[in-house]
Formats: structure tokens, C-alpha cells, sequence
């Protein structure tokens, strides 16, 4: 009989054993990430700039702040000069020039006193230079006062000559150190040059006076200038 057990638990040993095992589960397949491609950005071509030769034909030339005799002259430029051209107006009746008496410095030349030795057609057509304010000089008159502590008020005149590069529409306004302020006033300036602007006020009483003048266009400048006044 134990046998008969013994062998039993054997053939279920050796069912056991021949059975199929649990499978295990499949192994994960590993997808790499894809990468973007990288993006390059665009390519620019810079133009080549265009240049042309000019030879100056007549005596002697100015060389001016903007296409136009109305322009200030910033140099003047002898006969036979070789230029280079780097630009034009939309008439092609100006030349962009490098001056050649500025290091750095570009100017224009009229078409009618110079002599083209290249196809200055090709020359891209530039704008005219913003016109500004070059100089401001502010007087005071009398610059200084001293009188009698009865003999006020008194009055000080101001001028102020101011310089332009170029037509424009000038607009200022004075400020004084007793809080008046003027209303806006106009010129207008038909090319380069200087104009005069005068104005006066009353002082009632001694102190350090200051007054100032405030370019509003086409260029913001600030000039000023000190006058003091006494009494004895």
C-alpha cells in the first residue's frame, strides 16, 4: 500500500513538473525619442553695395548736409577730386559722397558740377538727413544789474541766434527762473542759416535771475544763461 501511495505522489511530481509554466510578460519594446530636426534660421544675403566714381568738373563744389542748396555746406571740394558715390536722390540730381576731407563724414554733391565715370543709375536712392538745431547763442542785456533798491522794476532783454542745417519749421518757448513761461512761438527757415529771436522782461526785485531757451522742434535743445541783480 505505501508503494502504491509512493508511486502516486511520484507520476504527480512529474505531471507538475511537465506543465506548462506561467508565461511572463512580454518584454517591452524601447521606442527611441524622435528628435525634432534643428531649425536654421534664414539665410540673408547682404547686397553688395554699389559704388561709382565721380570726378568733380567744375572749379570748386560744396559738399552739403542734404540734397539741396538750401543745405548747409559742410565742405568744399577743389576741381579734378575723385569721389565715391554710395548713393543717390530719387532724381538722381544729388550724390551721396564720402567726403574726403572727413574722415567718416558722407555729404552730397550736385549732379550738374561732377562728372559720373561709372552707372550711377544703379546707385540706391537715400533719404535726405534729419534737419536739426546746430547751434543756439543766448544773450542777456544787460548781464548783470545793479541799481537802487527803489528803481525797480527793470528790464532785460534776451536774444538767442539760432542755427539750422536745413529748412525747417522752428518752435520755442522761454522759461524764467520766476516761473514765467512763454507761449510757443514759430520761424520758419527756408534753408540753413541763422535767426534772431529777442524777447524781454520785467525784474521787480534783486535776486539770481536765470532764463531759458526751449527748442521744442525740430530738435529739442535747452540754452540758458544766468544774470544776477542787486540794489544798494
Amino acid at each position: 500500500m505505501n508503494r502504491l501511495v509512493l508511486f502516486a505522489g511520484l507520476i504527480s511530481i512529474i505531471m507538475g513538473a511537465c506543465s506548462p509554466a506561467t508565461p511572463l510578460p512580454p518584454t517591452p519594446t524601447l521606442v527611441p525619442p524622435t528628435l525634432a530636426a534643428p531649425t536654421l534660421p534664414p539665410v540673408t544675403l547682404t547686397p553688395t553695395p554699389v559704388e561709382v566714381s565721380l570726378r568733380v568738373s567744375a572749379e570748386r563744389i560744396n559738399c552739403r548736409f542734404g540734397p539741396g542748396t538750401v543745405f548747409e555746406t559742410i565742405s568744399e571740394i577743389q576741381q579734378g577730386k575723385i569721389l565715391n558715390a554710395i548713393g543717390r536722390n530719387d532724381a538722381a540730381t544729388w550724390w551721396y559722397v564720402e567726403d574726403p576731407l572727413v574722415p567718416g563724414g558722407r555729404c552730397w554733391v550736385s549732379a550738374e558740377v561732377t562728372e559720373a565715370l561709372g552707372d550711377a543709375a544703379q546707385l540706391p536712392v537715400i533719404g535726405s538727413s534729419l534737419i536739426t538745431v546746430t547751434n543756439v547763442d543766448l544773450r542777456v542785456e544787460p548781464n548783470r544789474i545793479v541799481v537802487s533798491c527803489d528803481q525797480f522794476p527793470q528790464t532785460v532783454f534776451f536774444e538767442a541766434l539760432v542755427t539750422t542745417n536745413g529748412p525747417t519749421l522752428l518752435t520755442w518757448k522761454w522759461e524764467l527762473s520766476n516761473g514765467t513761461v512763454s507761449n510757443v512761438g514759430t520761424l520758419i527757415y527756408e534753408g540753413a542759416g541763422t535767426q534772431a529771436i529777442n524777447e524781454f522782461y520785467q525784474v521787480n526785485a534783486p535776486n539770481e535771475y536765470w532764463v531759458k531757451l526751449v527748442i521744442l522742434t525740430p530738435n529739442e535743445v535747452v540754452e540758458q544763461v544766468n544774470f544776477p541783480v542787486t540794489c544798494n
